[in-house]
């Protein structure tokens, strides 16, 4: 057994890694992301497809650059996203920005000289739609709409953004506000963006692809691009199905061909995948601080020295991820995903340090502990979790209990271990502190 749960991550490059900083860190698979940029790429279509990275899963310069390489456009969800990426050097027409903020006076400065370099921008709110709207009808520049459909679709209530809980986008009951608006001004709408949820039900995927086209046809019959957002499953469990992207891919197809037959217009596709491009290609290392035990009755408790802080999606979600040991020689004690059902012997609860009863790797959806069934790890062994490229470097509250913000660490397409992140210090986290 030499793999370390999903990714193509050695146990050499972990142990490399680990001798140019301390736990924890992450550490990424080079190969991996570009062949998951490729899958998409590759993603069938009637008329066009544009594949848009959602910076919001992991936004590191040099994952981001990798990203950019393959040929991917980019998805924001925020003003310093957009501005971020240009600095990692994303050209400005490669992003599109949909975004629940509303802008300041100088934000929308900001977003009007991005506009004129061939950025792209979805209103989603009426609020936002007559902020852009004088200045898009002067210079004559077009722009996007988010809907909000009234249904949506997600791994948890918390990821799903169509339904009547969520807030993104503009609700169907504002369509006709919205067009008196677009009316007013002359606007031209190119594009209806509508996205249900992530890590959903790939059925109610396809389910959306009709709703967004029947929205097209009756509201806006001129736009050209179709984007049905991104939330594609996938499986960082040996029990969960990934979403299968040319299935997906040929259902949009067919339904976009059906559509141009019956209303002559070719509609250009867009997806914006982040889990799918990033999730597995990444594992968050970390140590075995502490082993604690609660009697008879109780648990028996792993203290790592990362949790929480570094790695929220268990807590916010319940989410499950895999777990490896490593031993300090090398050597791989026990996966998750490779090893036997029958060598999980003990039932052990993963905890952070941080001063929380819910920092923790094994909740529950109802955020209870649910020790997970595995080999009890020894002191100082590596608790390597994966499943952790997205929505864990850029969705982490560091700095609580003070704690810094840890490295990053890629293992090239050519073998070699390169920290992209240095380990963030005591006197960078006080340093805005007047």
């Amino acid at each position: 057994m030499n793999k370390i749960n999903k990714s193509a991550v050695s146990p050499s490059a972990i142990l490399d890694a680990a001798k140019k900083t301390a736990t924890p860190f992450y550490i990424y698979d080079e190969a991996s992301i570009r062949e998951r940029c490729q899958d998409m790429l590759a993603m069938p279509n009637a008329f066009g497809l544009t594949v848009r990275y959602a910076l919001k899963a992991n936004s590191t310069k040099r994952l981001i650059q990798i990203i950019d390489e393959e040929g991917l456009h980019f998805d924001a969800s925020s003003l310093n996203e957009v501005k971020r990426a240009i600095l990692a050097g994303i050209k400005p027409e490669k992003i599109l920005l949909t975004t629940q903020e509303v802008a300041t006076d100088a934000e929308l400065l900001d977003i009007q000289a991005l506009l004129k370099k061939g950025f792209q921008y979805n209103a989603c709110s009426l609020t936002q739609l007559k902020k852009i709207a004088p200045f898009a009808s002067k210079e004559n520049i077009s722009i996007g709409l988010r809907i909000h459909p009234g249904v949506g679709s997600g791994e948890s209530v918390t990821r799903n953004t169509g339904d009547k809980y969520s807030s993104f986008g503009i609700h169907l009951s504002n369509i006709d506000e919205a067009k008196a608006i677009i009316k007013e001004y002359g606007l031209d709408i190119k594009r209806i963006h509508v996205h249900i949820g992530s890590g959903g039900d790939p059925e109610a995927w396809k389910e959306n692809i009709f709703r967004e086209l029947f929205l097209i046809e009756s509201y806006f019959p001129q736009v050209d691009i179709a984007n049905f957002g991104g939330g594609f499953r996938v499986a960082r469990m040996n029990d969960e199905e990934n979403a299968d992207i040319k299935a997906l891919g040929k259902a949009t197809k067919k339904a976009l061909e059906d559509y141009a037959k019956n209303t002559g217009k070719k509609l250009h596709t867009e997806v914006e995948p982040g889990t799918f491009i990033m999730a597995n290609a990444g594992n968050l290392v970390t140590r075995v601080m502490d082993i604690k035990r609660t009697g008879e009755d109780g648990f028996t408790f792993a203290l790592l020295d990362g949790g929480m802080e570094v790695l929220t999606r268990p807590l916010l979600y319940g989410s499950e991820h895999p777990f490896a040991i490593l031993n300090k020689e090398g050597k791989i004690r026990y996966s998750d995903i490779h090893s036997k059902p029958s060598d999980a012997q003990d039932e052990v609860v993963l905890v952070g340090r941080c001063c929380e009863s819910g920092d923790s790797f094994t909740l529950n959806e109802d955020h209870s502990i649910s020790p997970r069934k595995m080999i009890e790890p020894k002191l100082d062994e590596y608790l390597i979790v994966g499943g952790a490229g997205a929505y864990a470097s850029s969705m982490s509250p560091f700095n609580y209990n003070s704690h810094q913000q840890i490295a990053e660490f890629l293992q090239t397409k050519d073998g070699k271990i390169d920290c992209i992140r240095k380990r963030q210090s005591l006197e960078q986290l006080i340093e805005n502190e007047v």
